[in-house]
């Protein structure tokens, strides 16, 4: 199984492949999609649709998986977040993948073990499960986290495209 895991955001938005063999993770891809602070809201969706279309060009992957919306401080950058998620998920379901969502204390809980984690421990142990040091942003290492979590789950909940949650 090859999961796409996506940590959306308007201005960075991190994706991270990863396969589970034999029990063990392995990281296929990874990458950050930076947009321009001077770009415009559209400008940006585009970006990062036209980016993950590219990503999903290149790599096989059967699965994907999306943090899911939480509680933001401000509804403006809520919005924005909201955004950046559509346009993921659009590219994941214009090419055929099942999307799966999780919310960030799951995905801290499955990968740590620990619900509240914060950042750094969330990359050690990420980088700890693939064998390897984890180029980039905390973006990157949040969407290996969200694969990871995905691999390791036993039933998750369908979002889209392919079925609809019950």
């Amino acid at each position: 199984m090859v999961v796409l895991g996506i940590d959306p955001g308007s201005r960075v938005t991190g994706w991270g492949i990863v396969s589970r063999e034999r029990g063990r993770y392995l990281h296929v891809a990874s990458g950050a999609i930076r947009t321009g602070r001077g770009d415009d809201l559209a400008a940006r969706l585009l970006i990062i649709h036209t980016a993950l279309r590219e990503v999903l060009a290149q790599h096989t992957v059967q699965e994907s998986a999306i943090e899911s919306i939480f509680r933001h401080r401000s509804s403006e950058s809520a919005l924005r977040l909201g955004h950046g998620r559509g346009v993921a998920m659009l590219a994941l379901a214009q090419a055929g993948l099942p999307i799966f969502e999780y919310g960030t204390t799951h995905i801290k809980k499955a990968v740590t073990g620990y619900g509240k984690a914060d950042k750094e421990q969330l990359g050690r142990v990420v980088a700890m499960l693939l064998g390897q040091t984890i180029e980039g942003p905390a973006d990157v290492t949040d969407a290996l986290a969200v694969a990871i979590t995905h691999l390791a789950q036993a039933r998750p909940v369908v979002v889209g495209p392919r079925g609809a949650a019950p």
